[in-house]
């Protein structure tokens, strides 16, 4: 295939991949055509064939991997969603497997492997050269979401005393570099980390300065068992490239780079967004059955507080009989007040999330939320209090109406930043569990606020 025919499949500009491409890729499939399917891919970034993998049906993907054969590229694997990537690596062969992940570093090989079966797993480990098979298996014996789960133990570490011209002949003559490194660690004679010098630096640098007069003044290291979402919130809060891994003695046993640990922050986004609406680890490559059993526990929590909900409201079915109306107008107050929790609960969860809210300034966001609360409360209250006027000619079911609007919204704020806090403090995710309590808060106080009121004051 010439370039030329290449090019017309160019992606968008939004980075999507073109629907074309899929075609003809999908068309080199069904045709048998090895050249051309190569052709096709080997413009494409890691990344871009990962999607075009997740995006086609199961059957396709299979027949395009066992087309790709030897050409595979393992840089694809690791870009893979989790539940596409581990039936992408039971369906290769072992041998073509470990063909794939040779020349990836340890971090990626890791992350492939760690899911696996362990007859596939010690299948794969078995094919890799010992010094790999070795840090592999190292970096398996650390806890899961780990600081040893994510590093790579590829390094470049020099001696204090050394210059930058030996680092660059050094670096000239290894064989064994990092495919990516962005600081060359400096350690002492017990390989203890006591600097970093960027490799920036040290390119416009003379040959004889020190790399001791170069080391940054922000160094940090990571303990090897430190959880990954402090790995990440670390890179964030201090701008950190990379950074030395160590042991409990102190000792170099890696480095963390800051693909790595961006990828861990956008982990932990999408986790939360998930749990704010109940889900947890769902993919869209899912099966049916698989998705069902992971909503359905939140659901079931959801229907027993809309139970309670319906109780308040049976508290007043005489004054809904008497007054219809009221039936009419009730929904608005409850899904107003929801809508509010939700959003004070959405900033709540992701400011705990990026430690913004802190025991320190706690108080003083609860009282902004309130403020903000009672402020939108009354803006609305008056414009729904037109609304019930209007409608249905009625001045004092308007002021019930608007009364029952400034006490749900007052609440809603409140609920949103009180309950993800003390979830927070007792140990519990405030993503997953909070938006089931601030619903069922807003709800109740929405029902009882405007049918006790016009219980109150219109019978």
């Amino acid at each position: 295939m010439t370039d030329s025919h290449i090019a017309e499949f160019e992606q968008d500009e939004e980075y999507s991949l073109n629907a074309d491409l899929i075609d003809a890729i999908l068309s080199a499939v069904e045709a048998g055509h090895q050249g051309r399917l190569i052709a096709l891919l080997e413009p494409l970034h890691e990344a871009d064939i990962a999607d075009m993998l997740e995006q086609i049906s199961r059957s396709e993907r299979e027949n395009l991997l066992q087309l790709w054969g030897h050409e595979i590229d393992a840089e694809v694997l690791s870009e893979l969603e989790q539940g596409i990537r581990d039936e992408v690596m039971r369906a290769l062969p072992d041998a073509l497997l470990a063909e794939a992940v040779r020349d990836l570093d340890t971090d990626d090989v890791v992350y492939l492997v760690e899911d696996l079966d362990p007859p596939q797993q010690k299948n794969l480990l078995g094919k890799l050269d010992d010094a790999d098979r070795v840090a592999v298996e190292q970096a398996l014996t650390y806890p899961d979401h780990s600081a040893g789960r994510l590093m790579q133990r590829e390094t470049v570490v020099a001696p204090s005393h050394w210059n930058v011209g030996q680092i660059i002949d050094y670096m000239r003559a290894a064989e064994d570099l990092p495919e990516v490194f962005y600081d060359i660690i400096i350690v002492d004679p017990m390989m203890h980390p006591v600097g970093d010098v960027r490799l920036g630096l040290i390119m416009g640098t003379a040959p004889e300065v020190l790399l001791a007069e170069l080391m940054t003044d922000n160094f940090r290291t990571i303990p090897v068992d430190q959880d990954i979402e402090h790995v990440a919130y670390a890179f964030n809060q201090y701008h950190m490239v990379s950074a030395p891994v160590v042991d409990e003695n102190g000792r170099l046993v890696g480095v963390i780079t800051i693909d790595d640990a961006m990828e861990v922050l956008e982990d932990e986004v999408e986790e939360d967004m998930n749990r704010l609406a109940g889900l947890r680890d769902e993919e869209l490559s899912n099966k049916v059955w698989l998705t069902t059993k992971k909503r359905f526990p939140w659901l079931a929590v959801n229907l027993f507080t809309a139970i309670l909900a319906s109780l308040v409201i049976a508290q007043f079915a005489e004054t809904m009989e008497a007054i219809i109306a009221l039936a009419v107008l009730m929904p608005i107050v409850a899904s107003m007040g929801g809508n509010a929790g939700t959003q004070t609960l959405t900033v709540a969860v992701r400011a705990i999330a990026t430690r913004d809210l802190t025991p320190a300034n706690a108080m003083r966001v609860v009282r902004r939320e309130v403020l903000v609360g009672l402020t939108n409360g009354v803006v609305f209250a008056v414009i729904i209090g037109i609304v019930g006027f209007v409608w249905f000619g009625d001045a004092m079911l308007g002021v019930v109406l608007g009364m029952a609007m400034i006490g749900n919204l007052l609440v809603a704020g409140l609920a949103g930043i009180l309950v993800p806090i003390a979830l927070d403090k007792l140990g519990a995710d405030p993503a997953l569990a909070s938006g089931a309590f601030v619903t069922t808060v807003t709800d109740i106080v929405g029902f009882f606020a405007f049918l006790g009121l016009a219980a109150m004051l219109l019978l």
